[in-house]
């Protein structure tokens, strides 16, 4: 999948990235906090619809796949493509092995924002994403060396205050603290150049 990391390293990579990133997204649900990004997207848009957020997630991501075949390559967006695919099924049959009966919704922000923060940072150290906005701040990182996380912060903010009008203001505030969370984590640990090969910081 990648030069830096073996079949088996990715295999395990995606399906934990793409575990930690559905448990977070359930703890939102549970307590009807949002998030940003595509998926914060997508579970506005089950507020609003009928669809399902696995429904919603997949579709919403298909068109960001043309920019990520023209830009990050075939390999990378196979892999987003799975990882999308994954996280979508994942979120909508979950309740079959797991049952939450009951969550505090401060617990549920912080800790859901660093599940799904811990999860797509695993993610993208593998060189795949979860699609949508995702792509965009990978690329933009790739281009211009802006933090990925910087740009998924102000994108999953503005998602969130979007929200405004079909949620109670405490939810939105304690949704822009997950978003927070979640992209502080990124911001922190997923920095251009930061994970070089031993050689090439050597020969720099």
């Amino acid at each position: 999948m990648d030069k830096d990391h073996n079949l088996r390293e990715n295999l395990l990579a995606l399906l934990l990235g793409s575990a930690l990133v559905s448990l977070g997204v359930i703890f939102f649900n549970q307590v009807g906090l949002l998030t940003g990004g595509t998926a914060g997207l997508a579970i506005f848009l089950t507020k609003v619809s009928d669809f399902s957020f696995g429904q919603v997630f997949f579709v919403l991501n298909l068109p960001f796949y043309i920019l990520s075949v023209t830009r990050m390559g075939w390999r990378f967006t196979i892999n987003t493509f799975v990882a999308v695919s994954i996280v979508s099924f994942a979120v909508d049959h979950l309740h079959h092995v797991i049952q939450i009966a009951e969550i505090n919704t401060i617990y549920a922000a912080v800790i859901g924002g660093g599940l799904i923060g811990m999860g797509m940072l695993v993610i993208f150290r593998h060189k795949m994403s979860l699609g949508g906005f995702n792509i965009l701040a990978l690329y933009l990182q790739e281009r211009f060396g802006i933090r990925a996380g910087k740009i998924q912060m102000v994108l999953d903010c503005t998602i969130v205050v979007l929200s405004f009008f079909i949620v109670d203001i405490t939810l939105i505030l304690l949704s822009v603290v997950g978003a927070v969370v979640t992209n502080l984590i990124l911001a922190m640990n997923h920095k251009p150049g930061r994970y070089q090969p031993v050689q090439q910081a050597k020969a720099a």
